[in-house]
């Protein structure tokens, strides 16, 4: 694929086209040229379309700020090219996602279709129609996030996979591996969690995950519900279990599959539409981003950006 190119389709009847940046990452695990080529197709029926590859680590930040100016930026790819985007986004542009990635959350929790061409389509009709979703997001340490945060447990995993390195095509382990690495994680730990920091107002917990929405994740198919009441238009909610031993681990998988009794459970802290989260740690814990690692950390402030960005749905 060429690093850049400009797709142009006709379209009906507008005194101007509409600009739309396309950003791709060619090394997501379900982006192809065959489809690049199809969502670009999707979008040029309502605009001329700029498609911008990836080329590295932190590169679609840089894209998406180049982008300002734009009638709307489009971003093709997995999680982590979802987030670099949001970090350079400062325009007031509305922003879409097409899942290129094994998991792709952001998309799938905002209704869009797991195809891409389909999401594309769906994208571009909210773009001819005005069809807009004003959502907020979450910061930590500065940096912003769509969909989670998390500090031990989850970041630990995150961590892990990403260990196992990439395949020869440039593409990340897939949900097998980290369901591994999971399983594995538990097992050297013997299944216990002690408390580890301190959240403040909350009280004393072994590990912490933040949401902007729900479901936190996917696994496959399956939706993982940590946060249940977790919205796009409300603030962060936290869960944080206060400590965790072996007898505990099936009824807090059951919470998470089930998507109900962590709000109110013994032992597990909740809190629900806040505006800031405070921890501090007893000692460096591992920090993620949307699947991202964000390296140790001691002192970390989760923060609510409310009505933050338009999306298109």
């Amino acid at each position: 694929m060429p690093a850049s190119r400009v797709f142009e389709l006709p379209w009906h009847a507008r005194a101007r086209p509409m600009d739309v940046v396309l950003i791709v990452n060619p090394f997501a695990s379900q982006v192809t040229e065959e489809r690049v080529r199809a969502v670009e197709a999707e979008l040029g029926r309502v605009g001329a379309v700029t498609t911008l590859l990836t080329e590295r680590p932190g590169h679609a930040t840089q894209l998406a700020g180049s982008a300002d100016g734009s009638d709307a930026l489009v971003v093709f790819s997995g999680d982590g090219g979802f987030n670099e985007a949001l970090n350079g986004h400062a325009g007031e542009a509305p922003i879409g996602f097409l899942p290129g990635g094994r998991t792709s959350v952001l998309p799938r929790a905002l209704g869009l279709p797991r195809d891409p061409v389909a999401a594309a389509g769906k994208v571009a009709g909210a773009l001819a129609e005005g069809r807009l979703r004003r959502i907020s997001l979450g910061r930590v340490n500065g940096r912003r996030f769509g969909f989670s945060a998390g500090l031990g447990l989850d970041a630990e995993l995150v961590r892990r996979v990403d260990r196992l390195g990439r395949k020869h095509d440039g593409r990340r382990p897939g949900d097998v591996a980290f369901m591994l690495a999971a399983a594995r994680f538990v097992a050297g730990r013997h299944g216990r969690f002690e408390p580890a920091l301190e959240l403040a107002g909350l009280g004393r917990a072994a590990f912490a995950l933040v949401a902007s929405t729900d479901p936190y994740t996917y696994a496959g198919r399956l939706a993982v519900h940590v946060a249940p009441e977790a919205r796009f238009e409300l603030g962060l909610d936290v869960v944080a279990p206060t400590s965790v031993r072996p007898s505990a681990l099936p009824r807090l998988l059951r919470y998470a599959l089930r998507g109900r009794g962590q709000t109110t459970a013994p032992g597990v802290l909740y809190g629900h539409d806040l505006d800031r989260i405070e921890a501090a740690c007893d000692r460096p814990l591992p920090l993620q981003a949307d699947g991202e690692d964000l390296g140790d950390v001691e002192h970390v402030v989760f923060e609510a950006e409310r009505n933050a960005l338009s999306v298109l749905v």
